[in-house]
C-alpha cells in the first residue's frame, strides 16, 4: 500500500514538472480559444444545432471582449502553484504515515 502511494506521489510530482512549460506557453492563447470556438460554431451550423450555436456565439463574444493572454498565463501559473502545494501536502501526509507505519494511508 505504501509503495502504491509512493508511486502515485512520484507520478504526481513528475506530472507537475511539465506544467510550467504549459503555463509558460507563448502569447496566442486567446487566439487559440477563438479558433476552437469558431470551429465548434461551424460544426454546430453544419449539424443544425441552433441552441449550441447560440451558446458558442455568446462564448465567442465573451472571448472577444474579455480574453487577455497575460491574464490567462497568470491564471495558469496560479493553478500550477496550487497543484504544487497540494502535492507537497500529500507528500507530507505520506511521510508522516510512513513514519508511523500507517498502512492505510
Amino acid at each position: 500500500m505504501i509503495r502504491q502511494a509512493t508511486v502515485l506521489g512520484l507520478m504526481l510530482v513528475a506530472g507537475l514538472n511539465v506544467t510550467p512549460i504549459l503555463a509558460a506557453k507563448p502569447d496566442g492563447d486567446c487566439a487559440a480559444k477563438r479558433q476552437v470556438i469558431q470551429e465548434k460554431i461551424e460544426a454546430a451550423r453544419q449539424n443544425g444545432h441552433s441552441h449550441e450555436l447560440q451558446g458558442l456565439q455568446r462564448a465567442q463574444g465573451k472571448v472577444e471582449a474579455h480574453c487577455d493572454d497575460a491574464a490567462l498565463r497568470q491564471e495558469r501559473l496560479a493553478d500550477v502553484k496550487d497543484a504544487r502545494q497540494e502535492v507537497e501536502e500529500r507528500e507530507m501526509d505520506l511521510r508522516d504515515a510512513m513514519g508511523k507505519g500507517d498502512q492505510e494511508k
